[in-house]
């Protein structure tokens, strides 16, 4: 049984997407990001980083003690392996579908992540930040709308590639995106949404939180942290 250490996010919707996709028995541990649950001590043990997701695989393959893991890549590549599934064992394909999720987390997520703090959150409207994740966003989405011209999926079979990206378009309004302007992308975002377990992992996700407006507070613990929160 796997452990999810989860809160609705971007990040969080990735794992909910590959386990509802693989059919693994797991059970829902809400971190409530807004409230500070990532900072508490028990948290801190399995995500030093003070992020969820994380996870605590009950029945590794090896059948010894529990494996704990953070960061969202690491446990897409761990639930791959664990079950065989949405990464190709061909060579070529495989990494290919690993660069692609090496460049959602080094690229994809983080400059959409910049996106919705200028945009949203910062306290000060400041135009150049603004512009110049808008711009990048823009830039990613078309990077992602020509790898997507005359394929399905980013590399090939859908993947831990496309659960790793699809989240992060589905804000693409708050990024200043237009789906249309990519169709390449719509078609593939389209049909990621239509899947049953994408629907099923975005209904867990509402029934944990619904979306509210970020007070003062919480932009204080998501924001405001330093070095003594680790």
């Amino acid at each position: 049984m796997i452990e999810l250490f989860y809160w609705p996010t971007p990040n969080g919707h990735k794992i909910t997407m590959f386990l509802e996709e693989a059919g693994l028995d797991y059970r829902i541990s809400p971190v409530n990001i807004g409230a500070g649950d990532q900072f508490k001590p028990d948290f801190l043990k399995i995500a030093p980083n003070n992020r969820m997701p994380a996870i605590i695989d009950h029945a590794p393959a090896d059948g010894g003690a529990p494996v704990s893991l953070f960061e969202s890549g690491a446990i897409l590549l761990y639930l791959a392996e664990k079950t065989g599934k949405f990464l190709s064992a061909d060579l070529r394909q495989r990494f290919e579908t690993i660069q692609w999720l090496m460049w959602q987390m080094g690229g994809l997520g983080p400059m959409l992540g910049q996106n919705h703090h200028f945009n949203r959150y910062a306290p000060e409207k400041i135009d150049y930040a603004i512009n110049r994740y808008v711009n990048e966003t823009n830039r990613l989405y078309g990077v992602l709308n020509k790898q997507l011209d005359g394929r399905d999926y980013i590399a090939g079979d859908y993947s831990i590639a496309d659960m790793a990206c699809y989240p992060w378009i589905v804000p693409h309004e708050i990024q200043g995106q237009k789906l249309e302007d990519f169709p390449h992308l719509k078609r593939w975002f389209e049909g990621i949404a239509a899947r049953p377990a994408t629907i099923e992992a975005y209904a867990k996700g509402k029934a944990i939180a619904t979306p509210t407006a970020m007070t003062d507070e919480m932009k204080k613990v998501l924001f405001g942290q330093t070095a003594p929160a680790a």
